[in-house]
């Protein structure tokens, strides 16, 4: 159980913080920025998830997605290292969970003829803009897996890979199901 009795520690006043092995680095290091823009993404979910109204269902799923954010966080927290006692790890069970969820609401969907432009109701607006701090987490976290002195778990890669998909789609479901959809028109404007 976390406890946080204390908010400011001023222990990063220096300008480092520490993972959860305890280790201090520079507050700029890159697995920072890995688990701060999953915080980011998590956050953008939450705002999103104020637009559900009548969709109960994908608010659920959002509901699960904002819990698994956490998880991902704790997972990039704390480095896996040899001989270390097991912490806590995105599964792939939460990776094939979230391919079950998108294809269950891509089924319901019209076919894309165009690329879709973010917008829509305000609740796919909101869903496109966590899948696009998502896509910005992805990037990182691939960036920090393939740094040779990092270890980023597959499932880690794989979850938040999985989740812009998941978003993707959820926000074609909120815009009545693909007929909302705001569609890219090619050299509209020249």
């Amino acid at each position: 159980m976390v406890v946080l009795n204390r908010i400011y520690t001023r222990t990063g006043d220096d300008g480092s913080t520490a993972l959860g092995t305890g280790e201090r680095r520079p507050k700029f290091d890159l697995r920072f920025s890995a688990y701060g823009t999953i915080d980011e993404t998590n956050a953008a979910l939450g705002v999103a998830r104020l637009h559900m109204a009548g969709y109960p269902e994908i608010d659920a799923m959002l509901a699960r997605i904002q819990n698994d954010l956490f998880d991902l966080g704790a997972d990039l927290a704390v480095p896996e290292r040899e001989g270390k006692a097991e912490r806590l790890r995105v599964l792939s069970s939460q990776v094939e969970r979230l391919e079950r969820e998108i294809d269950e609401l891509n089924e319901r969907l019209a076919p894309l003829t165009s690329f879709v432009l973010p917008g829509g109701r305000p609740g796919a607006a909101h869903l496109h803009l966590a899948r696009t701090i998502c896509r910005r987490a992805e990037r990182i976290i691939a960036e920090l897996a393939a740094k040779p002195d990092e270890i980023v778990t597959p499932a880690a890669v794989q979850y938040v890979n999985r989740l812009s998909d998941f978003l993707f789609v959820a926000s074609r479901a909120v815009n009545d199901d693909g007929a909302g959809d705001v569609l890219w028109v090619p050299g509209q404007n020249r």
